[in-house]
């Protein structure tokens, strides 16, 4: 039956095998499941390490998988039939030093069996696009790297596939660069397209992503919208307006698990500020503040921000990429 999902994985596992008779394995994937739906832009996060190369590598066919399965526009990934849908921008696209920016273009537009007059009124679109058609006979021997990364994505662009795959789209981009690249998928999500894309800029990705996959040491810690991670997150930060409270019972608010910080209002009320923390840490403040005789005018609860869930569901990892 073929999936309704954009990108459709089930359980997908890699093991990296070495040594004389091949007896040692290093996982990179430990039954990943997840899926991308059409249309919508799709975060994948984790730190160096965590298998999200791996992952995309399956994904394109540059890799084989060990178990498990993965589909791309309803066919197998890695096949002809996908790979001639999706688009892929690389960490670090490597452009001979002879080409210009619509050399290259060409280049790679024959690479997608398209016709030149295709290429030609492709290439005007997208160096317009990423802001290189005043750029676009040059060679690319003196482009900074944020120029090589417009020309990336530009080529990811040139036969107009329906998924793109990004890998740290905005690399080597000045704030400018940074903002133009996340109106792009705006603009492309408009048009129905569909994007993964892979960033360790956390900020950026929440700005843009519709939904996020976190990973860690092979694995799928999280997936969701902000507003689902929050939830797996189970923590928060908040800010109470506090009147009666005594010294001993600031004290004793800072034996818990969260650091709460006291700024005076008046000389009747003070604002209590606690740190991200469990909901049952939240509760035993409140239950103390009110054993304590303090009065309690108003709680105001706090909203994760997607770095501050992402570093709550990951732990160091080793710093070789998978």
């Amino acid at each position: 039956m073929q999936s309704h999902h954009a990108i459709d994985i089930q359980d997908l596992r890699k093991t990296y095998r070495s040594g004389i008779f091949r007896r040692r394995g290093q996982q990179a994937l430990r039954g990943v499941s997840l899926n991308v739906r059409p249309g919508e832009v799709f975060g994948l996060l984790g730190p160096n390490g965590a298998g999200k190369t791996t992952l995309i590598k399956i994904l394109l066919g540059i890799v084989h998988k060990s178990a498990g399965s993965a589909t791309m526009l309803g066919h197998a990934a890695g096949s002809q039939a996908s790979r001639s849908r999706v688009g892929y921008l690389p960490e670090s696209l490597r452009v001979a030093k002879h080409h210009t920016a619509r050399t290259a273009l060409n280049f790679y537009g024959r690479l997608s069996r398209m016709s030149s007059q295709q290429i030609a009124r492709r290439s005007d679109e997208l160096l317009d696009l990423v802001g290189l058609r005043q750029r676009d006979r040059e060679s690319v021997r003196g482009f900074s790297k944020g120029m090589g990364q417009r020309l990336g994505l530009a080529q990811a662009l040139l036969h107009d596939p329906d998924l793109l795959i990004l890998d740290e789209p905005t690399d080597g981009l000045d704030p400018l660069g940074r903002s133009q690249v996340r109106d792009i998928i705006n603009e492309l999500k408009g048009q129905g397209k569909t994007i993964f894309l892979n960033s360790h800029i956390l900020q950026e990705v929440e700005m843009i992503c519709d939904r996020f996959a976190i990973m860690a040491q092979g694995e799928l810690k999280a997936i969701g919208s902000i507003d689902d991670l929050r939830g797996t997150n189970g923590r928060s930060s908040a800010t109470l307006i506090v009147s009666r409270l005594s010294s001993e019972t600031v004290a004793a608010l800072n034996q818990g698990e969260a650091a709460v910080r006291t700024e005076a209002i008046d000389p009747d009320l003070q604002r209590l500020l606690v740190d991200e923390c469990p909901q049952s840490e939240l509760d035993r403040i409140v239950d103390l503040l009110r054993g304590a005789g303090a009065s309690i005018h108003q709680i105001q609860r706090g909203s994760s921000t997607l770095e501050q869930i992402f570093l709550s569901l990951v732990q160091p990892q080793p710093l070789e990429s998978l």
